[in-house]
C-alpha cells in the first residue's frame, strides 16, 4: 500500500542526497513533523508519511492502543504491518529518486518512533540517524532485532522524553536508553520539562543532532 507524504526537495538530488523519513504519532497527520522542515539541512530530502488508518480524534493512525492496558498498549498485528508498510514506503521512495547512499534518517513521534525503533533495530544498514521523541521501543516488534554490535556501530541515535509526560510514561522511555546501551549503541537521552511533546529546548537540541 502506497502511504501519502508529503515532501521537500532540495535545489539538487543526487545519489547521496541525504533522506529524512518522518513518522508522526497517534492521531496526527504528515503536517505535524513536516513543520521541523525550515530548520533542517537544506540539501536533504525530507519526507512525512501519514498513517493509514483513522483515528477517533480526526486524525491518522498507524496501529490501535489500548490506553488502558500495558499489557496490550500495541495492536500487534497491526503494528508489524505498519512497520512492513513504512519500510516498503521508504525503499520505493529512496528508489524514485534515485538514492543509493546509507544517508537514511528517520524520526518518529510517539506512535511514530515505535516503528522507528522496530526499523532501525532490526534493519540497520538502510540507516543512519535516528530520532525518537517521546516514545519507547516495543518488545513485540523487536522479535529479529540484529544483536551484531559491529552492524549497528554506525548508526546514531537521539531519544527525547518529557519528564511530565502523562500518555508515555518516562520509565518505557528508559527501556530504549537501556536497550541501546545493552547493544553498545551510540546514543544520547535527554529528558527535558515538558508533556507528551516536543519543547523549544528539545526542538533545539534535536535539529543540532540532525547538522551534526
Amino acid at each position: 500500500m502506497e502511504l501519502q507524504y508529503l515532501v521537500r526537495e532540495p535545489q539538487n538530488i543526487t545519489p547521496e542526497t541525504p533522506i529524512l523519513f518522518l513518522i508522526h504519532g497517534y492521531g496526527s497527520n504528515e503536517e505535524d513533523l513536516f513543520s521541523f522542515v525550515p530548520t533542517l539541512p537544506e540539501d536533504w530530502l525530507v519526507v512525512s508519511f501519514r498513517a493509514p488508518y483513522n483515528s477517533d480524534n480526526g486524525g491518522y493512525a498507524w496501529f490501535d492502543i489500548d490506553f488502558n492496558s500495558a499489557e496490550n498498549f500495541v495492536d500487534e498485528t497491526q503494528a508489524e504491518e505498519a512497520v512492513k508498510q513504512v519500510l516498503e514506503n521508504i525503499l520505493s521512495v529512496s528508489n524514485r529518486y534515485g538514492l543509493t547512499n546509507n544517508k537514511t534518517h528517520l524520526c518518529g513521534f510517539s506512535q511514530g518512533g515505535i516503528i522507528v525503533y522496530s526499523l532501525a533495530l532490526q534493519y540497520p544498514d538502510l540507516f543512519s540517524k535516528i530520532a525518537c521523541l517521546s516514545t519507547f521501543p516495543e518488545e513485540k516488534l523487536l522479535k529479529n532485532m540484529v544483536k551484531d554490535k559491529k552492524k549497528i556501530e554506525h548508526l546514531r541515535f537521539f531519544i527525547s522524553h518529557g519528564t511530565d509526560d502523562g500518555a508515555i510514561p518516562i520509565e518505557w522511555a528508559k527501556k530504549g536508553a537501556e536497550l541501546l546501551y545493552d547493544l553498545s549503541a551510540y546514543f544520547s537521552f535527554r529528558e527535558y520539562m515538558a508533556g507528551h511533546g516536543v519543547n523549544q529546548k528539545n526542538y533545539m537540541d534535536l535539529m543540532e543532532f540532525f547538522k551534526k
